[in-house]
Parts: C-alpha cells; sequence; structure tokens
C-alpha cells in the first residue's frame, strides 16, 4: 500500500543562522516516521534578504524532500504560509516557523491525531522561555478582547503552529482568501473535526524576533477588524451615552435655573466636548481603517507573488 504524503511548510524570513539546525532536527523526526509516510518540506522564502536562499538551495542538493518557493518580496508571515498552503502536495500540512519554537518532536503527535480522524489540530503555547512578562500580559490581553468583540472564540496561547487536513486547505484554497486576515484565527472558526496538543515554547535557537511590539500592534488590529465590527458601533453606543447625559445636565440646569442658582458651564462643556471629540475622532479612524481594507478587496492584488519554485527532480 502506497505511503501518505505529508507537507511540512516552514516560512522563512532572515533565518541564516537558523535554518541549518532546523533542517537537521526536522530530518531526525521524520526520518522516525518514514516507515509509515513520507515528506515533503516545502519552505516558503518571504523576501529574504540575508543568506537564506543559498542556504535554502544546498538543503534542497542535499534533500531530495525540499522544495522551495521564492516569493518575490517580503509580503508577510501570514501570506507566506498561504502561498505554502496553496502549493503543496499533502493530504496533511502542518504550518510551522524554522526558529525552532515550534518544537518539531510533536510532529508525530499532530499526526496521530490526523490519522485518528481530526482535520484541525492547533498547538497551544502554554509558555515560552523567552517571552517577558510584557509579551504574556500583552498576548493573554489581546485573545481576551478578541473573544469579549467577536463571536469567534480563540483558544488562550493558539499559535501560527498548526495541522490541517486535505479538506480544510482546499477551503482555505477557495474561500477565505481576503487580504486582511487573521489565520490561526480562521483556523480555529472553520469548524470540522478539531484537537489541541499543549506545548512550552524554547527560546530562539538563533536569530531575533521579526515581530517589534508596533508590528504586533498593528497586527492586533488588523486581526480585532477582520473578525469583528464592534470598533464601529462605539459610535452608536457612545452617542445613547451622551445624548442620556445631555438630558441629565438639561434637566440638572434647568433646575439649578428655576432655583434661582445658575450654574457655571465652563469646567462641563470643556470636558464634555474633549470627550465628545476624542470618541468622533477614534469612530471617524476606525470607520477609515474598515474602509482602508475595502479598498484592499476592491484591489484584488494578489496575496503573495512567486518569483521562483525550486525542488529537487532526483
Amino acid at each position: 500500500m502506497q505511503k501518505p504524503l505529508y507537507s511540512i511548510i516552514v516560512s522563512v524570513y532572515n533565518e541564516e543562522s537558523v535554518l541549518p539546525l532546523f533542517h537537521r532536527e526536522i530530518s531526525a523526526v521524520i526520518d522516525t516516521l518514514a516507515d509509515t509516510a513520507d515528506f515533503e518540506l516545502l519552505f516558503v522564502n518571504d523576501g529574504s534578504r540575508d543568506n537564506s536562499h543559498q542556504i535554502l538551495k544546498q538543503l534542497m542538493k542535499k534533500d531530495k524532500r525540499v522544495r522551495v518557493i521564492h516569493l518575490s518580496r517580503n509580503f508577510g508571515h501570514e501570506a507566506a504560509m498561504i502561498a505554502g498552503l496553496d502549493h503543496c502536495r499533502g493530504e496533511a500540512a502542518v504550518c510551522m516557523d524554522s526558529d525552532l519554537q515550534h518544537p518539531p518532536a510533536l510532529l508525530p503527535q499532530m499526526f496521530s491525531l490526523y490519522r485518528q480522524g481530526k482535520d484541525v489540530v492547533t498547538m497551544i503555547r502554554t509558555d515560552r522561555a523567552d517571552g517577558s512578562a510584557g509579551k504574556h500580559l500583552s498576548s493573554r490581553l489581546f485573545y481576551r478582547i478578541i473573544n469579549k468583540m467577536s463571536d469567534a472564540r480563540l483558544q488562550l496561547g493558539a499559535s501560527d503552529f498548526f495541522l490541517l487536513s486535505q479538506k480544510i486547505i482546499d477551503v482555505l484554497r477557495t474561500d477565505y482568501r481576503e487580504r486582511t486576515r487573521f489565520l490561526r484565527g480562521i483556523v480555529q472558526n472553520i469548524g470540522f473535526e478539531k484537537d489541541s496538543i499543549c506545548y512550552e515554547a524554547p527560546s530562539r535557537a538563533a536569530g531575533q524576533s521579526k515581530y517589534s511590539y508596533r508590528k504586533l500592534l498593528k497586527f492586533s488590529f488588523s486581526a480585532i477588524a477582520s473578525f469583528s465590527k464592534a470598533p464601529l458601533k462605539i459610535g452608536i453606543y457612545s452617542g445613547l451615552v451622551f445624548v442620556l447625559l445631555s438630558i441629565f445636565l438639561i434637566i440638572y440646569s434647568i433646575v439649578m435655573w428655576i432655583i434661582d442658582t445658575p450654574v457655571s458651564g465652563y469646567t462641563t462643556i470643556v470636558i464634555f466636548l474633549s470627550a465628545f471629540a476624542g470618541i468622533q475622532l477614534f469612530v471617524t479612524g476606525a470607520i477609515g481603517y474598515y474602509i482602508g481594507f475595502i479598498f484592499d478587496e476592491v484591489k484584488q492584488r494578489p496575496h503573495y507573488v512567486i518569483q521562483e519554485i525550486e525542488e529537487s527532480y532526483e
């Protein structure tokens, strides 16, 4: 009987210092599974500016399982994963990073759950060795906010390390093609048979994180906007609050005038107008943000542009 083919999709951006070690570790893991399955290692080079391109060429020459998609520039981590899912050949695929914070040793458990009938296997990070208190707090806050503001229910600590069956991959190839997306959120809320594995993320094997606090904040806004319209409703709710406050102030002012104790309104007016202006600006900004997403969708530009696809022909 022919063995199934599994794909491992690896996003790469300036990872020259860790790629050889990653390949060595993941090869050691999948070699133990060689009796039950064949593998393709699909690296997506997301416009790396270091020596990652040449290192990937070397890996491909010595390992026929390696395929490489070179994007024309840096399109971002999620676009790289989409490119991998669009071009993978396996009946199931695992998306992971090359910095070894997604432990290759967990792959056998993930494929075991797939063989038990799970279409989605999400990996839940319970702790990270190099995570600061600020990142822990911001991560927990992000998941709590998005769960409160949307109908989606995301697991605390869910990562971009997951397994998808061919059934799910086909859905992602034809649907969920929006330009602004939160892939790990889509994966968790797409339905089908799902299971999770908890893990502790080790420190990066080499190199530095590509996500600054500024990029994380931008990513958080995009994720919330892709799953929730709540920011657009702030104008309605705040408007109702200010109507009630206005009615209260009118009644209060009339009563004070009747009893011949005029109210000095300078402070009240300044506070009232400042708060109202702040809310107006926030809501206008939120509307502009959503209009920007609509603009991106209308242009119908590609999620990524492939410069070259390389593979071994041996």
